[in-house]
């Protein structure tokens, strides 16, 4: 029976398990670059994604080209110690799979060995097909990427909507051979949506859309996007569920004007000169007397 998201709420779930959801309850997938959010998501989605979108969202990179190993590392380390239950998956960065099948493995093993993740992501679609057959061979679970891959965007000319016309052709493809070679999921990224449908219906595993259509067997969204705490950025396919950057912006105002005015700190928050006052924060080293 599929796995759906109400049950065994306490097993971690696996790339089988997703593989499985074919058709079944929808696929809920968010991104993850650190422990708070890890553990904030985690109760709510069936795939944590440490996408190299961490470039542009945490690291201020003008693209995710400059996103390295070591960065996924780091950030895949931070997110598996805030995760129980969700599938975590990391993104290969830019040049850490393209050269051979062999380079592929070898950074694939790397990530696994030193993040705890359960799968990894790749972008490309036959061009790949070669590098994901080797993987999973090798018991690396791979997750596929195809229509708009944001590691190809200089080849693209930009992040242009992928499949339009002609170019269906050769995303239905893409997303075939990935299929085919073994990857137990597959990202439809900014596509038309009757290709992104059709595309859904005719593999076999399932597809995780984002900018695609409601007919894919999941959704997957940046999760600073989805908070709202890219201020005025916001893409056509992202829906704001809060506006989190106003809030912090308008708590930040007022955490400076209370500075100014000398009525922050006030007296409770201060240490008088007695033992018995000492704070009311049992760990952390905020509150050290």
């Amino acid at each position: 029976m599929a796995l759906s998201a109400s049950s065994d709420s306490t097993r971690a779930i696996t790339p089988r398990d997703i593989r499985a959801r074919k058709g079944h309850t929808p696929l809920v997938c968010l991104t993850a670059y650190t422990t708070p959010i890890a553990k904030l998501v985690d109760g709510h989605c069936d795939i944590v994604l440490v996408g190299d979108s961490v470039g542009m969202v945490l690291h201020g990179l003008p693209s995710t080209l400059g996103v390295t190993l070591d960065m996924m590392i780091m950030h895949g380390r931070a997110v598996r110690r805030g995760l129980e239950r969700a599938l975590m998956v990391v993104d290969m960065p830019f040049g850490a799979y393209e050269e051979s099948p062999e380079q592929a493995f070898r950074n694939a093993a790397k990530l696994m060995a030193e993040t705890g993740c359960a799968a990894v992501k790749l972008e490309g679609g036959e061009s790949m097909a070669e590098t994901v057959r080797f993987l999973v061979a090798r018991g690396v679970p791979v997750m596929g990427h195809v229509g708009l891959t944001p590691q190809a965007v200089n080849g693209f000319g930009g992040y242009r909507v992928q499949g339009r016309g002609a170019d269906a052709d050769r995303i239905q493809r893409d997303a075939a051979a990935v299929a085919d070679a073994g990857a137990f999921s597959v990202v439809l990224e900014k596509m038309p949506e009757p290709l992104a449908r059709r595309i859904t219906a005719e593999v076999a595993i399932p597809t995780i859309g984002i900018g695609a259509s409601p007919a894919c067997d999941g959704q997957i969204l940046v999760v600073d996007d989805m908070l709202g705490l890219f201020g005025a950025f916001k893409p056509k396919f992202v829906k704001r569920y809060a506006a989190l950057a106003d809030e912090a912006e308008t708590a930040i105002a007022a955490y400076a004007r209370e500075v100014r005015e000398r009525s922050f700190p006030a007296a409770g928050h201060v240490f008088e000169d007695s033992a018995r006052d000492t704070g009311s924060r049992k760990s952390g080293g905020g509150d050290a007397a």
